[in-house]
């Protein structure tokens, strides 16, 4: 054999094996690159929610919308992202979820920015959608790819701190905010034009990141494509000096099935963790987006603060969710991730409970800083959840049981975007947060009774583990 030419491996690769080989990577600087490159999918999801927080109020007056209408925009964004995360999981299951970084990314740039020069608002409800649709795909992407990349003494650090990318996002978009309608005095009527032609072309940024991910070499091994995993793992083992070769292990059994099947196995075999994922998205969804709905549309007006001052209060609120979230992430290892997600869904309805008595007193200073504290443990709750039930799957259902947890979670979203601000309207803000209390207690009830009945603990363990610590199909290969 001639001197460059790849050695075939002599024996198929194993899952275990391959999750050996990375989990005793050193931290080198292609980890951190991921981090940035997968953690932007979140900022630019948070980046719109907030920019619609920003731009409703004038795109709702250009068009003459009613409260309703102008509600509708995040509710129909939603629904895009819930159709978005089932399709776009079970994609990334099949076609690989290096194909979909690039995909998605760009067709949330087009339409975002197609969304900025809509001429009525039925426009800006179709393209808000189709936008949707990447950002929903990006949710089962970027948290399988983080799961399988990352070694495992510090996978749940690196996963909680790409989900903070949310509130730099929101962060962000507020500064954005600011910029079109302050600093460069933007007509009120066409401010929002300008936020979303923005956004999508910052977004494009991140593919000069994304483009230097490798595809993950677990995923590469369920599908049959050892040699591809092999010259991966050596790439990456080169970086870092490091060359691991292990015995073999248990083979796991790939899946060529559609969606309607991957949610069937998932169903026969997986159904605690798929119900510990959605009930925990459901939770935090019903009360994170259907919070800031509310305050959007009815709570900052009641308390005086002005279509000017909303970025300032967003980005002020933000920071102290960055601040949550990265309070967790430094313990989420340590801790173990079943407590800190009880904790946190706990601390999240204290924090709504002092958001409820501030809006009550109709002091805008309070209402900040109840948003402040709100906030802070609100991030950390959802960025605590998602990776934990995230590493429960399996590798050939990772991005089916994400996209599918993901999925009713928007559920949750569309419902408290819609009813929260209406309660309030009918009822008074008090009603709208008790409900959105409720739901943080019932994420606090579901990992207490997935902990209760021995629900595996991720932390620091294999994925490999981890998928065979509860009923799975027969594997391939069974260990002696």
């Amino acid at each position: 054999m001639r001197a460059g030419e790849e050695t075939p491996l002599t024996r198929p690769l194993t899952q275990a094996e391959v999750g050996a080989r990375l989990d005793r990577l050193a931290w080198s600087p292609l980890h951190t690159t991921i981090l940035v490159a997968l953690g932007a999918g979140w900022l630019f999801d948070s980046f719109e929610v907030q920019m619609f927080s920003n731009a409703v109020g004038p795109l709702g007056d250009h068009f003459g919308a009613s409260v309703f209408e102008r509600d509708a925009i995040l509710a129909v964004w939603l629904g895009g992202i819930l159709i978005g995360a089932l399709a776009g999981g079970r994609l990334a299951d099949r076609f690989g979820r290096r194909r979909l970084f690039v995909a998605t990314l760009l067709w949330y740039a087009g339409f975002t920015v197609a969304t900025g020069v809509s001429p009525d608002l039925g426009a800006v409800y179709v393209l808000r959608f189709l936008a949707a649709l990447g950002v929903g795909a990006e949710y089962a992407i970027v948290n399988a790819a983080i799961a399988e990349l990352i070694p495992a003494r510090v996978r749940g650090k690196a996963n909680a701190v790409v989900m903070n990318f949310w509130p730099v996002g929101a962060i962000a978009a507020g500064l954005l905010a600011y910029l079109v309608l302050d600093t460069l005095a933007v007509d009120a009527a066409t401010s929002w034009r300008y936020l979303f032609v923005f956004g999508g072309l910052i977004a494009l940024v991140v593919l000069f990141f994304r483009r230097r991910i490798p595809e993950s070499p677990r995923w590469l091994v369920t599908r049959g494509r050892h040699d591809e995993a092999e010259q991966i793992l050596a790439g990456l083992e080169a970086r870092t000096g490091r060359r691991v070769r292990l015995p073999l292990a248990p083979a796991v059994a790939s899946s060529d099935a559609g969606l309607r099947q991957g949610l069937g196995e998932l169903l026969r075999h997986h159904r605690g963790r798929l119900a510990l994922g959605a009930l925990l998205d459901l939770a935090e969804a019903f009360g994170y987006y259907g919070i800031f709905a509310l305050l959007s549309v009815v709570v900052l007006h009641q308390v005086h603060i002005s279509d000017r001052a909303i970025p300032f209060f967003y980005i002020i609120g933000n920071v102290g969710g960055l601040a949550g979230g990265l309070a967790m992430a430094a313990v989420f290892d340590r801790v173990g991730h079943r407590l800190t997600v009880g904790v946190t869904y706990l601390a999240a309805a204290g924090g709504i409970g002092l958001l409820a008595l501030a809006t009550a007193s109709r002091s805008a200073t309070l209402v900040t800083l109840a948003f402040v504290i709100a906030n802070a443990a609100g991030t950390a709750a959802w960025t605590s959840a998602y990776p934990t039930f995230t590493e429960l799957f399996p590798t050939h259902l990772r991005g089916a049981g994400v996209g599918t947890s993901v999925a009713v979670g928007r559920v949750g979203a569309i419902v408290g975007t819609l009813a929260l601000p209406s309660i309030a309207t009918h009822l008074g803000a008090t009603a709208s947060y008790l409900l959105v209390i409720g739901f943080w207690l019932a994420g606090v009830a579901a990992i207490a009774v997935y902990s209760r009945r021995g629900g595996a603990e991720p932390a620091r363990r294999p994925l490999e583990l981890i998928a065979w610590s509860a009923p799975a199909p027969v594997p391939a290969e069974v260990p002696a």
